[in-house]
């Protein structure tokens, strides 16, 4: 094993790490069976599912080893499948704004059995996957359909309606506050001559010139993702995302 798959292979199973302490947070609050924790919910689904991607795009690509691979995947099949059913979770909430106790007890009892799915179902799914597509052209187009869904559950994590209402959706599942939407002025556009809009941020959570600079990223990542140029400055982003009328 190459120096670098063996640092990667560490990498990828300290954000496992990671993300068991956050299925720990999310059983807390899904316990509370109340949709008035929708929105911290929310917060922690858009967390795991940054993580696999950082594990989907920068460390699996490098893992060689068949077994490794297979050890890997059966623990990233599990996480989509729980980003699924979060992500499930969230729209009912917003949709509906109660749901029955048995749907929070499926997704508990989910993540109780987290460890039995991943030595039975999930290991026998991968098995076959790889033992089925075990040459390298075919095993790096699997990959990439794998990263694809999960790159395209995050786009569509948020999209419950307008683009203003998704983008606002983003900014408070990562802190902020005040969320508000104006029209680029002049001096806006000195800084991004195609600039249409201005998204301004607050944050009451600790640190909060950090989590500004966060809520900032993860903004540009979102806009980004749907192929809009963005330039952040320190409670605002510049956008050409054509937001409200002329």
């Amino acid at each position: 094993m190459s120096y670098i798959e063996k640092k990667y292979k560490n990498n990828i199973y300290e954000i496992f790490n990671e993300l068991s302490a956050l299925e720990n947070d999310i059983l807390n609050l899904l316990h509370f069976k109340s949709v008035s924790y929708v929105d911290k919910i929310a917060k922690l689904c858009a967390l795991c599912n940054k993580k696999i991607n950082v594990i989907l795009k920068k460390y699996y690509p490098e893992i060689k080893n068949i077994e490794d691979k297979l050890n890997i995947k059966v623990y990233l099949k599990f996480y989509y499948d729980l980003i699924d059913k979060l992500t499930d979770l969230v729209r009912n909430i917003e949709n509906f704004q109660k749901l029955d106790e048995n749907y929070y007890n499926t997704i508990i009892d989910f993540i109780r059995n987290k460890e039995i799915l991943i030595d039975g179902k999930y290991r026998d799914i991968c098995a076959n996957e790889l033992t089925s597509f075990y040459d390298k052209e075919t095993r790096n187009e699997l990959e990439k359909i794998l990263i694809e869904k999960i790159e395209r559950k995050n786009r569509e994590f948020f999209s419950m309606g307008p683009l203003e209402e998704e983008i606002k959706k983003v900014a408070r599942s990562y802190g902020a506050t005040n969320v508000s939407i104006i029209q680029a002025s002049e001096v806006e556009q000195k800084l991004m001559p195609d600039a249409h809009s201005i998204i301004r941020y607050d944050s009451e959570l600790p640190n909060t010139s950090t989590k500004l600079n966060s809520i900032g990223e993860n903004l540009k990542d979102f806009l980004e993702a749907k192929s809009y140029s963005v330039v952040i400055k320190t409670k605002f982003i510049i956008t050409n995302a054509k937001l409200l009328p002329d």
